[in-house]
């Protein structure tokens, strides 16, 4: 992620992205739990993920007002379908809002990934937290497999389908 004609990475951009992809975490999560309810198995994991994910966005939220970093335009989109996405994979059953979080957090993986490739040493305060978050991403994808994830309706078209999602969202929030 670097600005054309520069070798620099565009942090700006991936604080942008970042603070949305973990708002619509948050947004998610609680369209699954409006659906599931508490008292659901899967509710006690999703209400623990989504905790994590609001303590992820408000250092985001924080970073992005200390740089002066605009946050994307779209957060009222990503506000509706966030929700929506969760309580309609909710509705689908706990297996496939667990598919809907190992889709995701499969995608955030490669993402943040990438990021880190591409800030090298050159922000260390970023790299950081992209690293202490990536690992609790990957405990929520991991924790989403082992609690039936794959046993979802239509598991493969459902995953890639929000793979493919995660990664509009993510293109257009760097830009938009």
């Amino acid at each position: 992620m670097t600005k054309p004609g520069d070798s620099k990475p565009d942090a700006a951009a991936m604080l942008r992205v970042d603070q949305a992809g973990e708002y619509g975490a948050t947004r998610i999560y609680a369209g699954q739990l409006a659906v599931l309810g508490d008292r659901a198995p899967a509710a006690r994991a999703i209400a623990g993920m989504a905790t994590q994910e609001e303590a992820h966005r408000k250092r985001f939220d924080a970073m992005i007002v200390e740089r002066g970093v605009r946050p994307t335009l779209l957060q009222p989109v990503w506000n509706v379908a966030g929700y929506a996405l969760g309580a309609a994979t909710a509705a689908l059953g706990p297996e496939a809002a667990m598919a809907c979080t190992a889709a995701i957090e499969t995608e955030i993986d490669r993402h943040y990934g990438k990021q880190l490739e591409a800030l090298g040493d050159s922000d260390p305060e970023l790299s950081a937290t992209i690293t202490e978050f990536r690992a609790d991403e990957v405990a929520h994808r991991d924790h989403a497999l082992s609690a039936g994830a794959e046993r979802a309706p239509a598991y493969p078209v459902l995953f890639h389908a929000i793979r493919l999602g995660c990664r509009a969202a993510i293109a257009l929030s760097k830009r938009i």
